[in-house]
């Protein structure tokens, strides 16, 4: 048999929205094709009962109940999950995020060997009260010091928690997978959309994505015939969730095609004029690592993870500056981005392939128990 791998901290795939669950789509079938025995531990409210496989793709499942509040479903689905874990007995427990990561500690206890994947400074998001925030600096605390190793998904985070910590951590970034573009279909009819005449931008509907500041720049353009599309949806309805909804049905051309996967999804990514990405705070976006490799002219917010891509100065903006916002997409929509088409496609698929990160994901995990057989030699020495 092979390493027997549990995962903790996604909320389940495929077809889930979130970056984590892509990740970890992604990534988990390529390591049972590399021989892990998987087993990820979902959050049943987000797989409807239908969709409860036990197994997909190689990577087995075990559906925990969790309370879909976001206060709670992160911590009690992981304290959950350690329960079930430690009658698995893996030889890996990987965390991703470091809410989930509050309770390393106690999986160390329990005599599990830690991997954490370090996805997101989530306390700097808007949708965390105070309580909350501390909660996951501490998440992030314990998380880094007690894993047997640390990865993070950019560079920006590695450099940020060994000033913050004094610790290392492996560079091993999101993927993406390069499909064929599709032609205009069925997708875009239903949404009354014409080839290469609108924006897009795919994301949950977070306050840090800027999307207030998208809609209310589109919303300044005049006679560009393009509309504007977002897809995505919220985890929780929330203030700010509704108040993107009241901001899109007060502007014309603004169209809310819900969360989007597969087929429709890489149709409204193939036939987009440009991609927006306006946010706040990211950790490494797997929507705009997809748009470029769909080819896509690409205007982003001038953030760290943003300025690991080597995109040009001119498709940068300050975030929250809707007059730059404006003036970008003005320009874009006219065509003046065009040299950017299929400028990237090439290095996406060479630098961020999903095969080589689970490779280098599995690195890790013989790094980690190869340690730990080592220690345990010495202590074994030690006792003699």
């Amino acid at each position: 048999m092979g390493m027997r791998i549990a995962v903790l901290g996604t909320r389940g795939f495929p077809g889930v929205q979130g970056g984590v669950e892509k990740h970890c789509e992604e990534l988990y079938p390529r390591l049972a094709g590399l021989g892990c025995d998987i087993t990820v531990f979902t959050r049943a409210p987000y797989i409807p009962p239908v969709k409860r496989a036990c197994e997909w793709r190689g990577v087995k499942f075990a559906h925990l109940w969790c309370p879909r509040k976001k206060s709670f479903e992160a911590i009690t689905h992981t304290l959950l999950g350690l329960i079930e874990a430690r009658r698995l007995r893996p030889d890996i427990l990987h965390v991703h995020g470091i809410g989930p990561a509050l309770l390393v500690p106690f999986a160390k206890r329990l005599g599990m060997s830690v991997v954490l994947t370090h996805h997101s400074f989530n306390y700097m998001h808007a949708k965390w009260g105070n309580a909350a925030k501390a909660m996951l600096k501490n998440g992030e605390r314990a998380g880094v010091v007690h894993s047997d190793a640390v990865i993070t998904i950019s560079r920006s985070i590695k450099e940020d928690l060994r000033r913050l910590y004094g610790r290392s951590a492996v560079y091993i970034p999101n993927g993406v997978s390069v499909r064929k573009p599709l032609p205009p279909g069925a997708g875009l009819r239903r949404l009354g959309l014409g080839p290469g005449k609108y924006i897009f931008l795919a994301c949950r509907f977070v306050e840090e994505k800027g999307i207030h500041d998208l809609i209310a720049a589109y919303s300044r353009l005049k006679d560009t015939g393009h509309k504007l599309v977002i897809a995505g949806d919220a985890d929780h309805e929330t203030d700010y969730s509704k108040k993107v909804r009241e901001m899109a049905g007060s502007v014309e051309g603004v169209v809310l095609a819900g969360f989007q996967t597969g087929e429709a999804l890489s149709e409204l990514f193939s036939n987009a004029s440009c991609f927006v990405l306006p946010s706040y705070h990211e950790g490494f976006p797997i929507a705009l690592l997809e748009a470029l490799g769909y080819g896509l002219p690409s205007l982003v917010s001038d953030i760290p993870a943003h300025r690991e891509l080597p995109l040009s100065e001119e498709v940068y903006f300050r975030p929250g500056d809707r007059a730059a916002l404006e003036r970008a997409l003005s320009i874009s929509v006219r065509g003046g981005f065009e040299t950017e088409r299929r400028r990237y496609t090439g290095l996406i698929e060479s630098r961020f392939e999903w095969d080589s990160i689970a490779a280098s994901t599995l690195d890790v995990y013989r790094h980690v128990l190869e340690s730990a057989s080592a220690l345990k030699g010495s202590r074994q020495a030690l006792n003699q």
